[in-house]
């Protein structure tokens, strides 16, 4: 999944702002992001968190035997992994550019700067020597990754405890921390990582670029200096023309924030050291703040429990009675009880509006029933007339066939049949609207 680029809008935005000295998160130009350093329970493991870009940092170690060329020193081993749940712009298991120029910068300056002894890592020479490992995942992008990542690194190889090792002949032994506590690493100084970024080619600087400020830029220039003021490596990407003057600027500026960070890193370890030694809590979830939902923390609170029925018995005499009188239960059957008389049941009721309506409807259906019985009265009368008379007799002589002509019962049935079909439809016409008018309260 690829990044959601920026739109024109926002470069001129963030150009604009950059021409006029400001920047989004309301830093000065020269201003670094807060760094946060939290251990884990283990040595070696730490999290440094430089504004809202997080970075793990994690050392192992084992017996290996040692390279050819270099039998009394040990190896280092420097890892970057920039997984997918840091940026969607990452894809897992496939080495980028950035990656791997990010690796190459890390190497340089932890490797080549010489800041750790390797030659007090080698157990039996040419046999055994010790290798440290140092991963590093970015836990999220939110700019300059490589600061983040140098000091994530320096800090776990500086926290960093390797087991003790005894060598009696051609027998190695390795104790556990409960035999003898573990070995410091043997670091001479803390190489950290400054970068600065440039636009409109060179014109502008600005010291820790966030994520949006590093998509806007021309050129990113990083220097890794430690607190002797020894610059350790330098690096310049983007193609742009850099003046001495430019530089030598970026240098002085670095040795400031290095100095800075560098009394940062040791006064997390002194205090983490000094926990450890009380035995007091430490790790991750001692440096969560008690403020966020994931802290399962909560400052007790001292409660009286003395004297608490005396009290409750002075509350209840102190308080009002009761407004209202309330009857007594009455059970009708098991599992059921009513308290007083409650309303009457509305429910079948109609308003004013359904009763005239109603009423009108049955004003018309008794008329249409009187209608309906003169009808059948009229017929009823003409029926009995023609039983009265004698049958008419249709003949012209006695060998004809008599017809006799007698009033058929077929029309009443017809007249009945649609007075019920029309009393029927009334009827389903009013329950219609009545229904509606309940749904709609």
């Amino acid at each position: 999944m690829k990044a959601t680029p920026l739109s024109n809008c926002e470069r001129r935005f963030l150009l604009r702002a950059i021409e006029e000295r400001k920047r989004l998160d309301g830093r000065q130009c020269y201003d670094y992001r807060n760094v946060r350093i939290s251990f884990g329970a283990d040595y070696g493991c730490c999290i440094v968190e430089l504004g809202k870009t997080r970075v793990l940092a994690q050392v192992s170690c084992e017996l290996v035997p040692p390279k050819p060329n270099r039998p009394t020193e040990g190896i280092l081993f420097f890892n970057l992994e920039l997984s997918p749940m840091a940026a969607p712009g990452f894809e897992p298991g496939r080495q980028s550019e950035l990656l791997v120029k990010l690796n190459r910068l890390i190497e340089r300056c932890l490797r080549n700067s010489r800041c750790i002894d390797t030659e007090s890592l080698c157990v039996v020479a040419g046999e055994k020597v010790w290798q440290i490992r140092l991963d590093l995942h970015l836990l999220n992008h939110d700019g300059n990754i490589i600061d983040a990542a140098s000091i994530a690194g320096i800090v776990a190889l500086c926290h960093f405890r390797r087991p003790d090792v005894s060598v009696q002949g051609e027998e190695v032994t390795v104790y556990t921390p409960e035999e003898r506590d573990p070995v410091p690493l043997s670091i001479h100084h803390m190489p950290i990582c400054v970068s600065f970024a440039f636009f409109q080619q060179g014109t502008y600087l600005l010291v820790d670029p966030s994520e949006r400020e590093e998509r806007v830029m021309d050129g990113l220039l990083v220097i890794a200096m430690n607190k002797h003021r020894e610059i350790c490596t330098i690096q310049s990407s983007g193609g742009i023309m850099l003046v001495k003057d430019q530089v030598l600027r970026c240098s002085k500026i670095t040795a400031v924030k290095v100095a800075e960070i560098t009394e940062l890193i040791q006064k997390a370890l002194e205090n983490d050291h000094k926990v450890r030694k009380e035995g007091g809590k430490f790790g991750f979830a001692e440096s969560i703040p008690n403020q966020k939902i994931t802290a399962f923390k909560m400052e007790s609170a001292a409660v009286n429990t003395n004297n608490v029925e005396e009290q409750a018995e002075e509350i209840i005499t102190k308080a009002d009675p009761p407004s209202e009188v309330f009857a007594k239960p009455i059970l009708h059957t098991p599992g059921t009880a009513q308290i007083g008389e409650g309303i009457e049941n509305s429910w079948g009721d109609l308003e004013e509006s359904e009763k005239e309506e109603a009423a009108e409807e049955e004003g018309e259906s008794e008329a249409t029933a009187f209608e309906c019985q003169t009808m059948e009265t009229e017929d009823t009368s003409t029926m009995r007339e023609t039983k009265k008379d004698e049958p008419i007799v249709l003949s012209d002589s006695e060998e004809e066939e008599v017809v006799i002509l007698e009033p058929q019962e077929l029309p009443r049935k017809t007249r009945t049949q649609t007075n019920l079909k029309q009393e029927n439809t009334s009827k389903k016409a009013f329950n219609k609207r009545r229904r509606k008018k309940r749904a709609a309260y």
